[in-house]
């Protein structure tokens, strides 16, 4: 089968070879916070690989450190998997595994590759040494394989504070691989958790209980991001001296980092936790749960993973190629709609006040099978402010004193006069429409400078357009913390828009684009109020 990265290359090598009869990924989220953007490229490659290869992949809840875990973490993990279209095969837990992963344990102390010892977190990191020098070996490190049994056993059952012991592997302090130099594999720890309440007090630590799942399940390839890479010795040791004859292989790749988005579900929390956001699903967030309010296709985002590929090196990728996955979705498939953001009313000189006009409209020109739907032209209308000018910038194609222009869908205008208020500022537009200057009119060909967006003022719909900007302002030499670099501008909401009453119709969620201004989804509506996300702005930055 032809490969589209290294990591398909070791797997072709190893089913041609016969090494593997098949394949067998995992995906394996601790249930401390909502799945983020930087999720995304793992789910992709497991599931991606499961379905290239029609093997399997399960997802295996890495539920080891009961402190920080929640069901609300795990039920929105699985909701996230499946919006995104992806199906695991089992749904598993490290907890499924803790009386295996315990008596694990208690084979290697019985192979002399164990020990209890008493020192305290920081005895162990003032004793593991440094890159150049060996550590130095712990004086409880040769107690006999009976005390050590015994110690063990009494920390199961609740007989030590914690903290007090902790059961570390015996491989080589003198290792030039700092993560062999006797780790910690089991400590005392007293804390609820969540599906096997207080039957614990003693868990593993991830680099046990990992490797072992992985093996239990007969896991071929345990896929992982870069920062694992330095853990493969001891993944294969666990498996190796825990007697697995079939044993899995770890493959890293570079993990997905993305300029200017925040990409640690710890300071994400801390985010939810201050209140600068809504919560984990905030449309501002890179969580996928956010992407999801914002309005993102599901199938942009993993569009988006595909054109990042799989790489060995760690790299940044610019925002713009996830906002053009995601444009390109939405150029395709969302409906079109005119919304005036900040309105000024033009009056149609010559129009009775009861004359009106009907067009029908495409909902989406790049549909080919698109319906259609009416646009009432009346007397009195807006448009946006920023389409009218008294004195207008050079190359400035919108209306002027004097000018014309056309009305997306309807007729050309011709300026006549206008109202000014108080400030000197316009307040009313008054124009003339040119008599059959529609499609199709005898008038229709005239040209004009511009075509600008309107929405008749009687059935006008009004509307909020919540605007998101990045939450965090461009790093400098000065500034790189989080803290002082969250935008205090990542919100603003525009309270006057005035849409077309076609927007009534879709249902909430429905995404459109508001022409000539953005990509925008229906999220709320309130006493008679609607209320939109932006979900990408018609620019594109991207360079293909």
């Amino acid at each position: 089968m032809e490969s589209a990265n290294f990591i398909e290359d070791i797997i072709n090598e190893e089913l041609a070879s016969r090494k593997v009869d098949g394949v067998y990924t995992r995906f394996p989220p601790e249930p401390n916070g909502y799945l983020h953007v930087g999720h995304c490229k793992s789910l992709s490659i497991n599931f991606g690989i499961k379905e290239k290869y029609n093997g399997k992949c399960n997802l295996r809840f890495d539920d080891t450190n009961p402190t920080k875990e929640d069901v609300e973490y795990v039920d929105s993990i699985k909701e996230d998997i499946t919006w995104l279209g992806y199906k695991w095969d089992k749904e598993l837990y490290a907890s499924d595994y803790f009386d295996a992963t315990y008596e694990y344990a208690v084979l290697l102390i019985k192979k002399g590759f164990a020990y209890v010892c008493e020192f305290s977190a920081e005895q162990i990191r003032a004793t593991r040494g440094t890159l150049t020098e060996p550590g130095t070996e712990s004086p409880y490190r040769n107690r006999s394989i009976e005390e050590n049994l015994q110690l063990f056993t009494e920390m199961k059952e609740g007989r030590y504070p914690d903290g007090s012991k902790v059961l570390r592997a015996k491989i080589d302090m003198a290792s030039p691989n700092m993560n062999m130099r006797d780790p910690v594999i089991y400590r005392i720890l007293r804390a609820h958790h969540h599906r096997t309440g207080d039957k614990w007090c003693i868990y593993p630590m991830y680099d046990f209980a990992h490797p072992i799942g992985d093996a239990i399940e007969g896991i071929t390839h345990s896929i992982c991001t870069l920062e694992f890479e330095d853990h493969r010795p001891l993944y294969d040791w666990v498996t190796l001296h825990c007697g697995f004859t079939k044993r899995p292989r770890q493959i890293e790749f570079a993990r997905l980092n993305i300029k200017n988005t925040i990409m640690s579900k710890r300071y994400l929390k801390k985010l939810v936790e201050t209140g600068f956001v809504a919560g984990w699903n905030d449309p501002r967030m890179p969580t996928i749960s956010g992407m999801r309010e914002r309005g993102y296709p599901p199938e942009s985002i993993r569009e988006f993973c595909a054109r990042v590929g799989v790489a060995k090196a760690n790299s940044e990728v610019d925002t713009s190629l996830l906002e053009f996955c995601v444009r390109e979705n939405l150029n395709r498939n969302a409906d079109r709609a005119m919304v005036v953001e900040n309105p000024i009313k033009m009056v149609i000189d010559n129009m009775l006040d009861d004359e009106i006009f009907s067009f029908e409209v495409l909902n989406n020109p790049n549909n080919e099978s698109s319906d259609t739907h009416t646009i009432y032209f009346r007397k009195e209308i807006y448009i946006d402010r920023e389409d009218f000018k008294l004195n207008p910038p050079p190359k400035y194609h919108r209306l002027t004193e004097g000018g014309m222009v056309r009305l997306k869908g309807a007729f050309i205008v011709k300026h006549i006069s206008t109202e000014l208020n108080a400030e000197g500022n316009p307040s009313v537009v008054h124009c003339e429409y040119i008599k059959d200057s529609a499609q199709g009119g005898v008038n229709a060909k005239i040209k004009v400078k511009g075509v600008i967006q309107w929405v008749n003022c009687q059935d006008a719909i009004d509307c909020e357009l919540y605007q998101y900007g990045a939450l965090l302002t461009d790093a400098t030499e000065t500034v790189t913390d989080f803290n002082q670099r969250l935008n205090p501008d990542s919100l603003t909401i525009n309270r006057s828009a005035k849409a077309e009453p076609y927007v009534l119709q879709g249902q909430m969620n429905k995404v459109y684009q508001f022409m000539r201004l953005a990509y925008y989804k229906k999220a709320v509506q309130n006493e008679g109020v609607l209320r939109f996300y932006l979900v990408v702005s018609l620019k594109d930055s991207f360079n293909k």
